[in-house]
């Protein structure tokens, strides 16, 4: 009745929702602090653009090539409008390019531990998963990854910075490395947390002009808080954004939606203001951890990855008193998303009260 590979899934089992955690454990409030959400919301000229939406237009189709948002984005990374592909979220845009990519028997080259969804996709489409730990500071390896390609090969996921670790890798030792990568492999550079790495060079969209082999992705999901609005996007050049707009599914993005995003991507001294605080944010965090002696990696993202030993226990101490954390990706280790510096400061309490 289906496929084989799908047989073998398990599937994705989100988080209560808040409203349900606070009747479980009768809080009048929990501040979640798991799912990297932008704890500073959104750009207040947002909720401008939408108001001046005609809702006499809901009948009508959104706009498919998204061509307002197409052009904006084009013009402040300096690249043709064409080389763009526009997804509901970047969940969309994975899933399409593992679609229009691999067969049955290919190999998928995934770092372990990162973004789950990579290896999913490629399973559904019967890919073959290699994975390549980590080294010992979290970072993916691109040495020990470039040992491992074959000619069955096919893709290589890299999530730059890294989740859950949050740790980064320099945009040229990523052109280094794509250098000795084969024309028939294609490598994916997720940047969903790029805005929040303090270097501005940091993104490898430019590259893509460079190497036809190369997608970039991006999201206006982190940095932007427009999570509800799913907006992602892919970057990469011909013969395969041709081929990825032709299995792309029309209207896959609503009116709604793209003004919402437009708005947000042109207001970037909102964004610049977040990062500023993330950035303040997550030096406390690390500090904290290091006079704790909890280990952690260092982080480029809006969120941190730190040994917490008894990390079920703490979970569970923090959840009782107002915060969710995300627990379960690696054993005995948390990830606590950046939020507001009040909330930050009340869980960093929290934390040193459960230990000492």
């Amino acid at each position: 009745m289906v496929k084989e590979t799908v047989t073998h899934l398990d599937p994705y089992v989100p988080e209560q929702t808040l409203a349900d955690m606070k009747k479980q454990y009768g809080l009048a409030s929990i501040v979640r602090l798991s799912a990297n959400e932008n704890a500073f919301g959104t750009s207040p000229e947002v909720a401008k653009a939408l108001e001046k939406w005609h809702f006499a237009d809901a009948n009508l189709y959104p706009d498919s090539n998204v061509e307002t948002l197409r052009r904006n984005i084009a013009t402040r990374f300096n690249i043709d409008e064409t080389n763009l592909l526009f997804g509901n979220g970047l969940d969309e845009v994975i899933e399409l390019l593992c679609r229009v990519i691999l067969e049955p028997g290919d190999e998928v080259i995934d770092p372990a531990l990162t973004f789950s969804e990579y290896q999913l996709h490629s399973q559904i489409e019967g890919a073959k998963i290699r994975q390549v730990d980590l080294d010992a500071a979290g970072t993916i390896n691109l040495a020990a990854i470039k040992k491992e390609i074959t000619n069955k090969t096919k893709m290589i996921w890299i999530c730059n910075p890294n989740n859950p670790t949050g740790t980064f890798i320099p945009a040229a030792a990523i052109q280094s490395f794509m250098t000795d990568v084969p024309e028939t492999v294609t490598v994916i550079v997720d940047e969903a947390y790029i805005d929040f790495v303090d270097d501005k060079q940091a993104s490898m969209i430019e590259l893509t002009k460079q190497f036809a082999n190369l997608v970039v992705l991006r999201t206006f999901s982190k940095a932007y808080g427009l999570a509800n609005f799913r907006v992602g996007y892919a970057v990469c050049g011909e013969p395969l954004m041709g081929y990825l707009q032709a299995a792309r599914l029309p209207y896959n993005l609503s009116t709604f939606a793209e003004i919402a995003a437009t708005a947000a991507f042109n207001d970037q001294e909102f964004v610049k203001r977040v990062v500023a605080t993330v950035s303040a944010e997550r030096v406390k965090w690390q500090h904290f951890l290091t006079k704790q002696k909890l280990p952690f990696y260092e982080s480029a993202a809006n969120f941190v990855f730190f040994k917490a030993g008894d990390a079920d226990g703490l979970h569970a101490y923090l959840l009782k008193n107002g915060y969710l954390l995300r627990n379960g990706l690696k054993p005995g280790w948390l990830r606590v998303s950046i939020g507001k510096p009040g909330d930050n400061q009340a869980v960093q309490e929290l934390i040193a009260a459960y230990f000492n």
